[in-house]
């Protein structure tokens, strides 16, 4: 049955940023589908509560609490899952952002910063769990945005970061085949804390809707099920892809009102 193919029953995946919104359903989904995971993220509360629902869901959950601004922090990750929950086939690079700001404001340091957090602890995870990749023949699914491919004013740091991490997938995909799969999501806009400002102001949501083809803002759960393809069987050909989850924008969705210098 094709249905088979998304199940991937018996593996071990790491989800970081996995406390709450596109992480938290992403592992709960990968859970559902038959997987343990290690969820981490820094609010040890918040994980128990995901940690319910894959417990809930028939598989293991080993909450690990970390900084994950941290690379050394990230890369542990692949350890505690071998060592916890005895191998590790499946890691989602989810844990990332950087705040708007204007151009003149925006300082080599914050640049620097997105950078580290965006890409660099993703190849640190990615890096750290590759021998159990290889061994597993496993998946990585890394968390990108459509503002590494758009143009808007106020997201330098956060869209050169999410546009570095794009190529990255690419490269990595390159270098890691065929033994190991690499892919990414380009999110749009999604109803998580990120976006608190906007799902609790009518006028801002409407813009954002009315901005979005599909008219309406994404829920974690359409990222999840891109998070659950691209890690099981049902996307056994594919690698190197950045598959774009995001509503159809080709523009910002939202106006931050800066104005000309």
């Amino acid at each position: 049955m094709i249905w088979d193919r998304f199940r991937v029953d018996g593996k071990v995946a790491v989800v970081t940023g996995a406390g709450r919104g596109i992480g938290a359903a992403s592992a709960v989904a990968l859970a559902q589908a038959g997987a343990d995971v290690v969820l981490s993220a820094r609010t040890e509360e918040q994980l128990r509560k995901v940690a319910a629902e894959v417990e809930a869901a028939g598989r293991r959950a080993l909450v690990v609490p970390a900084d994950l601004s941290d690379p050394h922090a990230a890369a542990g990750l692949a350890e505690r899952a071998a060592d916890g929950l005895g191998r590790l086939d499946i890691v989602v690079n989810n844990v990332g952002g950087a705040l708007p700001r204007p151009f003149q404001d925006t300082t080599a340091e914050h640049l620097e910063n997105a950078f580290q957090f965006n890409v660099s602890n993703a190849h640190a995870l990615t890096r750290a769990a590759l021998p159990h990749l290889l061994e597993s023949r496993g998946a990585v699914v890394n968390i990108s945005s459509v503002m590494g491919r758009i143009t808007g004013r106020g997201f330098l740091a956060y869209g050169t970061a999410k546009a570095a991490l794009a190529h990255y997938t690419r490269l990595a995909a390159a270098d890691l085949a065929p033994k190991v799969r690499v892919n990414a999501i380009a999110v749009g806009s999604v109803a998580t804390s990120a976006l608190d400002i906007v799902m609790t102001n009518d006028d801002l949501r409407a813009q954002m809707e009315a901005g979005t083809p599909l008219r309406r803002i994404g829920d974690p759960g359409d990222i999840a099920a891109a998070v659950l393809y691209l890690a099981s069987p049902a996307a056994a050909y594919v690698t190197g892809s950045v598959l774009r989850v995001d509503g159809g924008v080709e523009t910002p969705n939202l106006d931050l009102g800066l104005p000309d210098l």
